[in-house]
């Protein structure tokens, strides 16, 4: 089966289940890992930018899509002509039936089950140990925007210990500096918007005792099998963090 994945995170996992580039015929340019396996996977735009020509011209058996990271307009040209599977991914439970439903389409349903298993376990393995710490996740600047209850970067903050003070906000709502009080830690994540040293400086000029970190917006943001590779980065965060509140 040859298949067009207009998601990021998605491409990762296919490689990962065992599909190859001749399987995996399209990508988008922000389709960057796995590194060494998808360089001579042809690119068909952006996400938000899809060339449906390119598209065309490839001749899928079956697209890749979600509701949150593709345009729905070009997602509905594409379904004209071919097979698109949309995907919609807020929970760990969400993540758990997009791996099994891909092992299942590609044959790959054991590899499937170990990286959800594997999951389980990372996050498992990665709670704080002290009482839960109020964080504040920030996605952009200009306005300040940040992730509210019914989002996967929040679930997965929630699974490791933290507390989101914008829980009671949905999607990405915009913020102002002053909204940021009551967290302990202010976490700027490096994507969509690439948060540097430099944005920590100004907001220690508004907020000099908070701890205010650059975090890894993959580890958080991408669904699919990314999740099982950072153990290691959840448990060097949880230390950093755990640090400052003794």
């Amino acid at each position: 089966m040859k298949v067009v994945s207009l998601v990021p995170s998605i491409t990762e996992a296919l490689f990962d289940l065992g599909l190859t580039e001749n399987e995996v015929i399209g990508r988008t340019k922000f389709c960057i890992h796995p590194e060494g396996k998808i360089k001579g996977v042809p690119i068909i735009g952006g996400t938000k930018n899809i060339n449906i020509d390119k598209i065309k011209a490839l001749k899928p058996d079956l697209i890749l899509a979600n509701k949150e990271e593709n345009v729905k307009e070009q997602v509905k040209a594409l379904m004209e002509d071919y097979k698109v599977l949309v995907t919609n991914i807020e929970t760990i439970e969400d993540n758990y039936y997009l791996l099994k439903n891909l092992g299942n389409i590609f044959n790959k349903e054991e590899r499937a089950q170990q990286f959800n298993l594997k999951i389980y376990d990372v996050l498992e393995q990665s709670k704080l140990e002290s009482p839960t710490i109020k964080a504040a996740y920030l996605i952009w600047k200009n306005p300040y925007m940040t992730i509210g209850s019914d989002t996967f970067i929040h679930k997965i903050l929630t699974e490791i210990g933290f507390e989101n003070i914008f829980k009671d906000k949905t999607r990405y709502p915009e913020i102002q500096m002053e909204d940021l009080a009551d967290a302990d830690v202010i976490m700027l994540s490096s994507e969509p918007f690439p948060f540097k040293e430099k944005h920590i400086e100004e907001m220690k000029a508004f907020y000099p005792d908070k701890k205010i970190m650059i975090v890894n917006g993959e580890a958080f943001s991408w669904y699919g099998t990314h999740i099982a590779k950072c153990g290691d980065y959840f448990k060097e965060l949880l230390t950093e963090v755990h640090a400052v509140q003794q």
